[in-house]
C-alpha cells in the first residue's frame, strides 16, 4: 500500500467495449473510493478504443477479425504509459486474455475469474449459478471453466437470441425497460431451474444491474472488478462498498 507516500498504484483500462460500460467502471471506482480530495482518488490510464474488432463478429458470426492483436497493442501502450496492472470492463474480451498477458509484463485483473471466485463463497459443490452474459462467453465456456474449479455448474438462458438482441440494443441506444424486464424473466427462470445465484456477466447488463429484481442474489462482474481495482491500487474503499 502506497498511501503513506501520497501515491497509489496506477491502473490501465482497456476500454471502449462498450463506451458506456467503460464510463460506468470509472464512475463506480470513483464512487467506491473513500476520498476527501482529488489526490485521494486512483490514477487510471484509459485507452478508450471503440475500434477494437467486434467480439460477436469474431466468436459468434465468424465473420470478423481477431480482436486479440488490437487488445495486445492497447495493453502495451498502457504499460508504457506507466500502468502497473490492467483491467478490462468487458467479459467477452477476456477470451483474448492470453494474448494480452503474453504481450506485457504486468498482470490483468481477470474480471470473470474474480467474479466466479467471489460467487462461489458460501456455496457447496454441485450448486448451480445462472449466467446472464453474451452467448459467446457461454459457447466458449468462459465462466464454466472458472466455476468448475469450485465444483459449481453454470446455467444459461434458454433463449440466448433474446439476450444477444438485448446486448446489441443497449450498445446502440442504451438500456430500456424492455431490457430490464428480459433480465428479470431470465433470472427468475434460472432460479426455477435451480440457480442459487445469478452472475451479471456482460458489462452492458451492468448498466441496469441495480434495477433488476431477482428471487436469488445477483453478482455484477463490474462491481467485482471495481473492488479489485481499489484493492490493488492501495486506496481506501468506503465501508459500505466492502463485501458483507
Amino acid at each position: 500500500m502506497r498511501e503513506a507516500s501520497g501515491r497509489f498504484r496506477k491502473i490501465g483500462i482497456l476500454g471502449g467495449m462498450g463506451i458506456e460500460a467503460t464510463l460506468e467502471l470509472m464512475k463506480r471506482v470513483h464512487a467506491t473510493t473513500a476520498a476527501e480530495d482529488d489526490q485521494d482518488h486512483i490514477p487510471m490510464f484509459v485507452d478508450m478504443n471503440p475500434q477494437v474488432p467486434s467480439r460477436i463478429a469474431h466468436l459468434i458470426e465468424k465473420t470478423g477479425p481477431d480482436p486479440g492483436p488490437v487488445l495486445a497493442e492497447m495493453a502495451i501502450r498502457l504499460e508504457q504509459a506507466g500502468a502497473e496492472v490492467l483491467a478490462m470492463p468487458c467479459n467477452t474480451a477476456h477470451l483474448y486474455a492470453s494474448q494480452i498477458e503474453t504481450s506485457v509484463g504486468i498482470a490483468l485483473l481477470n474480471m470473470p475469474k474474480l467474479a466466479c471466485s467471489e460467487v462461489a463463497q458460501g456455496m457447496t459443490r454441485g450448486a448451480i449459478v445462472g449466467i446472464l452474459a453474451s452467448p459467446a462467453t457461454n459457447s466458449t465456456g468462459l465462466f464454466e471453466r472458472f466455476l468448475s474449479e469450485f465444483g459449481i455448474t453454470p446455467a444459461y438462458p434458454e433463449n440466448e437470441a433474446d439476450i444477444l438482441a438485448s446486448i446489441r440494443r443497449i450498445k446502440k441506444a442504451g438500456p430500456s425497460d424492455a431490457d430490464i424486464a428480459l433480465l428479470e424473466r431470465e433470472a427468475k427462470a434460472l432460479a426455477q431451474r435451480g440457480a442459487q445465484k445469478v452472475i451479471i456477466g456482460c458489462s452492458e447488463f451492468s448498466l441496469i444491474s441495480k434495477d433488476i429484481q431477482s428471487p436469488v442474489p445477483v453478482l455484477d462482474t463490474l462491481d467485482v472488478l471495481v473492488r479489485a481495482i481499489v484493492t490493488f491500487s492501495g486506496a481506501r474503499a468506503k465501508a459500505d462498498t466492502l463485501i458483507p
